[in-house]
């Protein structure tokens, strides 16, 4: 029996919570049955206006909306491949996406119609059909569309698109391309499904008065899990453009918001944003954090102005449709050594440890973290060599290094890309942020290796202090030696007035931090 497709989901939630409120975007709302014609009549436009078929793709380049929603949902229901663009490439990878996923349509908001206008200008991109403009067709001054998104549904049809295969794509997603070209990671009907399940067993939300507030880019896999199951379990989707600390605040508590995903760095922000108290975000039951780590300090402060919360992290990567690894509530209130894991594998994953060879180690070793499971990418699109270096001996190579402890908790030292190697030692930056970020004067940390004769690499800090503060380099060092071995205290420290340089989800972006010290070496800084 066919079960593990979105219709499964989609359709009983429209007929169980028909007429109350699905989705809050500024102004806008709609109920879960408005919401769901709306998505039937885009499922009917790209069918019958567009020509986009169940295996064709079309891409998205725009902020969050309740357009992006429906656009998501219609490809859930099979009515074409997604392909939501990184906001932050530039024109030329842009252009590469485009032509790599063969998308002949692209959905695009008036804030990013130069970019595509520019991109579809190099090397004379032709594959694209269609461009329609999200919104009432204001706001484009490139006049790159040719057609306008609200137009489009008002002259389909609300049809209900026939049901997929489990096996059949929903999503092709690609990778950051940090080390390379991007990577177009496909998603399967299945894979989503399974997602959604393993995560609902260990964060069982209930429906009535449940608000998820989406604010991590929608172009990301930490806000599909969002996207997939608010509208299944009868929550409201409360939408924001994009990250903004205020904005947040606001509606948190205009609509009462009471789940919400960030990472550390978003966190970090809405804490320490002048117009935050810990009354806006009473309303707030659960919080979900993942995709860099945690500063212990950070988690202390959070759990000191909001001891309402039930916090989650999750552990995972766009390939295996966002989640691995869940650290639950519990492990949370326990403490201690839990709070520096990313928990235990969700149900249907299986975690395992490795060294350069491939051999299993044993518990409490340290090496490559591999998985397997039923939420895993079915291929890099168009790419089967990478596939199969990525599959390698049936297991997925995540290039992360960890160990996990006889319990199960998974514990991840670093990015094997990231890990420093000064006089034959290893040396793990997640380990040496954690001892600096906890100093009291600390805004923001990221720990490189930097060329050194002696060494071959030496341990760098680059640090932003807190408004006011005066620190020396001394200090940071001192403060370090105190919780770490000799060998992993930074050998030299860097202040920077502005923030660290951030990725769309903000994360820290070593590779350019790393840039200015190897440009002269032959050493990649990938």
């Amino acid at each position: 029996m066919k079960e593990l497709i979105y219709h499964r989901n989609f359709m009983p939630a429209m007929k169980r919570f028909n007429d109350a409120i699905a989705v809050v975007d500024g102004r806008y709302t709609a109920t879960f049955r408005e919401h769901a014609q709306r998505v039937f009549r885009l499922a009917h436009a790209l069918q019958h206006q567009l020509g986009i078929g169940r295996g064709d793709r079309f891409a998205v380049l725009a902020l969050n909306s309740h357009v992006y929603l429906e656009l998501y949902h219609a490809a859930l229901l099979g009515a074409g491949i997604i392909n939501p663009m990184n906001l932050r490439l530039s024109p030329k990878e842009l252009e590469y996406i485009i032509r790599d996923s063969g998308a002949e349509v692209v959905f695009v908001d008036k804030h990013f119609a130069k970019a595509l206008d520019a991109a579809l200008k190099i090397g004379e991109v032709t594959l694209v059909r269609h461009i329609v403009l999200i919104g009432d067709g204001e706001g484009d001054e490139t006049g790159i569309h040719d057609l306008v998104y609200e137009n489009l549904l008002a002259a389909a049809d609300a049809s209900i698109p026939a049901e997929p295969e489990e096996e059949d794509p929903a999503v092709l997603m690609y990778t950051g391309g940090t080390t390379g070209l991007p990577k177009g990671v496909v998603l399967t009907q299945r894979a989503q499904m399974l997602n959604l399940y393993h995560t609902r067993i260990h964060r069982p939300i209930e429906s009535e008065g449940t608000a998820i507030l989406i604010q991590a880019p929608m172009f990301h896999v930490a806000s599909t899990s969002t996207v997939v199951s608010a509208y299944v379990i009868g929550a409201r989707t409360v939408l924001i453009p994009a990250f903004q600390p205020e904005i947040v605040l606001s509606e948190i508590e205009r609509n009462q918001v009471t789940a919400t995903t960030m990472v550390p760095t978003m966190i970090g922000m809405m804490l320490s944003h002048p117009g935050f108290s810990p009354d806006r975000i009473r309303s707030l039951k659960y919080l979900s954090y993942g995709a860099s780590p945690m500063p212990m300090a950070l988690l202390e402060k959070l759990d000191k102005v909001a001891p309402q919360l039930e916090l989650y992290q999750g552990y995972g990567m766009t390939e295996c449709n966002a989640v691995l690894t869940l650290l639950k509530p519990d492990d949370h209130r326990r403490g201690g050594k839990y709070l520096r894991s990313v928990g235990q594998p969700v149900p249907g994953v299986e975690l395992s440890i490795r060294d350069s060879e491939g051999n299993e180690l044993e518990t409490g070793e340290i090496g490559e973290v591999c998985a397997r499971g039923g939420n895993f990418m079915s291929q890099y699109w168009n790419k089967p060599e990478a596939t199969k270096e990525a599959f390698k001996d049936g297991w997925y190579h995540s290039g992360d290094a960890g160990y996990v402890d006889k319990e199960g908790y998974l514990y991840l030292v670093d990015r094997v890309k990231d890990m420093i190697i000064s006089g034959g030692e290893n040396v793990y930056s997640i380990e040496v942020e954690n001892a600096i970020s906890n100093h009291p004067d600390v805004s923001q940390v990221a720990v490189i290796g930097i060329p050194d004769r002696t060494w071959g690499e030496a341990v760098h800090a680059v640090v932003v202090l807190r408004e006011g503060a005066n620190v020396t380099s001394d200090a940071i060092i001192a403060h370090a030696r105190e919780q770490i071995a000799g060998y992993k205290v930074p050998k030299s420290v860097e202040f920077r007035r502005s923030p660290l340089p951030l990725s769309a989800v903000m994360k820290v972006l070593k590779t350019e931090l790393r840039a200015p010290y190897w440009k002269d070496q032959e050493a990649s800084i990938a």
